[in-house]
């Protein structure tokens, strides 16, 4: 592919940052309401005026759109969940992409924060050894906003916002794991939906905790991680910084551990990471994977269940 030219579909918030880590291979935009949107519809736009798309679209229209732009041989990188009304829906756009030899990629954009990147190197490298427990909480203020939008205060709330970020890290980080997360707790406090909501299994290896929700009025996210060397943990992300990581090795029979920080100040990395990952899929070959976003769809549609009861 001697060029690559992006066409940006859906220009909200998701949307610019996406038009800007595009850079210049970024050709065009499409939204149905937003004036500065070159065409209103993606049905509108040339076929051969694009190969890829970043698509910042809400979940309705998702899987009719990708289906569109896949079986026409264009790549596609769009906006986490990737949710279907049924499993084989997911199927069959892996299925289309493998077929036409694209990439059809969710964007978790946090697997590019670099504490993240620097945890996920500290647990492969056996350097922990056993890891026990695994305690995360995701949490932003944005409860009010939530509560006025005519959309997104319903369902599950939180958990498939927030949920899938926290999910995707597990197995990020630990790999594949099995659908054995219950509720532990779902409380609406201020919305109709839920807007704090803690999830658990206590039968993967490592167990694992998840916190979140929209009532934590300065953004923050945590992480800690206990094994059997010593402990691992995150104390916020780039983007609300500084963000730390530290590491403390144990010392037997007891004692104070031995401990190592590192702290960033730097703007969000992430969108521009994610891109240029995105772009190297797409010319390098790779085929199309979704078995993540199917796990994910069928573990948080049975927590949102639970949840919304």
């Amino acid at each position: 592919m001697t060029s690559f030219r992006a066409l940006v579909v859906g220009l909200g918030v998701q949307g610019e940052k996406r038009q800007k880590a595009a850079g210049p291979d970024f050709v065009g935009t499409v939204d149905p309401v937003n004036p500065k949107a070159k065409f209103k519809s993606a049905y509108d736009v040339p076929l051969d005026s694009y190969d890829a798309v970043l698509a910042c679209i809400p979940d309705e229209p998702k899987v009719e759109l990708l289906k569109y732009f896949l079986s026409n041989g264009k790549h596609v990188l769009v906006e986490k969940p990737l949710w279907a009304e049924k499993d084989s829906d997911i199927v069959e756009l892996e299925k289309i992409a493998r077929d036409k030899g694209v990439i059809c990629y969710t964007a978790y954009n946090h697997r590019f924060e670099p504490h993240f990147v620097r945890m996920r190197n500290l647990i492969s490298s056996g350097k922990l050894g056993r890891i026990y427990s695994c305690r995360m909480f995701y949490g932003n203020g944005t409860a009010r906003l939530v509560r006025n939008s005519e959309w997104r205060d319903q369902g599950a709330g939180v958990l498939p916002d927030l949920g899938s970020h926290l999910l995707d890290t597990c197995r990020f980080w630990f790999g594949d794991m099995a659908d054995t997360f219950r509720i532990i707790a779902a409380n609406r406090f201020e919305n109709r939906a839920p807007d704090h909501v803690i999830i658990g299994s206590e039968k993967n290896q490592p167990r694992l905790e998840l916190e979140m929700t929209l009532l934590m009025w300065r953004n923050h996210f945590t992480c800690d991680i206990l094994a059997e060397n010593g402990s691992a943990h995150i104390e916020s992300l780039c983007k609300w910084g500084p963000s730390i990581f530290t590491e403390r090795w144990r010392v037997l029979p007891s004692g104070r551990p031995s401990e190592q920080s590192t702290t960033l100040v730097q703007s969000d990395p992430t969108w521009d990471e994610e891109y240029a990952y995105f772009k190297k899929l797409c010319t390098s070959g790779t085929k199309t994977s979704l078995a993540t976003d199917l796990w994910l769809q069928q573990t948080l549609s049975r927590l949102s269940q639970e949840a919304a009861l």
